[in-house]
């Protein structure tokens, strides 16, 4: 189905010039594009790579003015849950943080840019001021979805237990000890327990789950700063450790399976978000998702998905229909921030022009640079672009030496999203950790699969 590569073709760029919308380089978002993401509840917001400046700050300007103008409820980030609960304190006025910089600080494992950079930070100061002149139950939260936090959330769980109920707490560190002879090293845990059964800890973490979920209703007690939400971050925290455990057993197991454990994790955890804010504010929920493509593209409309994976994306569209909806984007050259591989570290890479077949090289042949394409409704742009063309997506890790093995898959863009933004040049990301003497770029090495994404 998706095996032959679609040429460019001069009927295709006829309609996509007559459809682009071209944007100011202010971030001055076409009203369509603000109707289209404000009439959802859920706006699923994308990135083509993990490591470049536009994505994010397009996508940061997209979700102020959708808290200024919609009264957006909360951010979710493609992050870990602890991680992103710091951040969320501070954004709140609550916790010790003096500064977004700080708030940050628990994003240290690779790849620390995602998230450690100067576009989020600027974020996250403004969403703080804006909180300021709210009331507390009306403050914007910032959240995470993904489940990579194994042993951080074992230990969030056992602090807010022994913060509000020591019986509570030894049942849980009875039930995690099994954890501890792995030191900390979720994949150790993953290959014992794949390979040797009497290692795994299923029951235990199922166990701990249900105990918290049971608890759920209890006000949270022993917190002198007040935190309403504490008792559902710690269920959060067990809920992560349950679904982390079976990714590290499924990891030895097939990519896909594992794949899809993590996209289900994240859906989980977005359905539990959007209960959760629904039943504090006694109306649904208005949710932004910060996430790559790759988690957010519909994965039925990709070649992946005819391989068996879902995503994040195509689970959201399949239980809120057009209560979602799903912003892609796209570049054709520029520089990106990745690594060359995993836990090494972060250089400025040129980001190779787009492939011949691809979005990418269809919309370099657009008059304009920057542009806006409604996708959801426009028969014109369905028919013109039903066939599969090549799509780049580009991880924290970037290999441009085998870039179509590693970077590209077919896609059906109409189908995958409904708008999508193309920044025909894109720059490097800032990570907060760089130091601000080093020049930029670096010398291109190789490039990576839509892993790591």
């Amino acid at each position: 189905m998706f095996s032959t590569p679609f040429r460019s073709s001069a009927a295709a760029l006829d309609a996509v010039q007559r459809h682009a919308v071209p944007l100011a380089r202010s971030a001055d978002h076409d009203s369509a594009l603000v109707d289209l993401l404000a009439g959802a509840r859920f706006a699923l917001l994308g990135e083509a790579s993990h490591g470049s400046d536009d994505f994010y700050r397009e996508r940061a300007a997209i979700t102020r003015r959708l808290i200024v103008e919609r009264g957006l409820d909360a951010v979710a980030v493609e992050a870990d849950w602890p991680d992103a609960y710091r951040v969320d304190r501070y954004v709140r006025g609550l916790g010790d943080d003096a500064s977004g910089a700080e708030a940050l600080a628990d994003f240290k494992r690779f790849p620390a840019w995602m998230w450690r950079n100067d576009v989020v930070l600027e974020f996250v100061e403004w969403l703080r001021e804006h909180n300021a002149e709210r009331a507390p139950e009306a403050r914007v939260g910032f959240y995470g979805l993904d489940l990579y936090s194994l042993f951080t959330s074992i230990e969030a769980v056992l602090a807010h237990l022994d913060r509000t109920d020591a019986e509570a707490a030894r049942r849980a560190r009875d039930r995690y000890a099994c954890f501890e002879r792995f030191s900390g090293d979720s994949q150790a845990y993953g290959y014992a327990a794949r390979f040797a059964l009497d290692a795994s800890c299923e029951e235990a973490v199922v166990a701990q789950l249900r105990e918290m979920v049971a608890r759920a209703g209890a006000v949270s007690r022993g917190l002198a700063d007040g935190d309403a939400d504490a008792s559902f971050h710690a269920e959060q925290n067990a809920r992560l450790v349950k679904n982390a455990e079976e990714y590290y057993r499924s990891m030895f197991s097939s990519r896909v399976s594992s794949w899809n454990l993590r996209d289900r994790h994240m859906a989980e955890t977005l359905a539990e978000l959007d209960g959760h804010l629904s039943r504090r504010r006694a109306r649904p929920a208005r949710i932004a998702v910060w996430a790559h493509n790759s988690h957010l593209g519909d994965a039925r409309a990709t070649e992946m998905g005819e391989s068996g994976e879902l995503n994040l994306g195509q689970l959201v569209r399949e239980r809120h229909g057009a209560a979602a909806a799903l912003l892609g984007f796209s570049t054709y050259q520029g520089t990106v921030t990745a690594a060359s591989d995993w836990d090494l570290p972060a250089e400025t890479k040129q980001v190779r022009p787009g492939l011949e077949g691809s979005y990418e090289k269809l919309f370099h042949g657009v008059d304009s640079a920057r542009f806006l394409l409604i996708l959801r409704g426009n028969a014109d742009l369905a028919e013109v672009l039903a066939a599969p063309r090549l799509q780049r997506a580009i991880g924290v890790i970037y290999r441009p030496e085998t870039e179509r093995q590693s970077h590209y898959f077919h896609a059906r863009l109409p189908r995958q999203f409904d708008a999508l933004i193309h920044l025909d040049a894109t720059r490097a990301l800032a990570p907060l950790d760089r130091p601000r003497d080093v020049a930029a770029p670096a010398v291109e090495p190789p490039e990576t699969y839509p892993s790591g994404v």
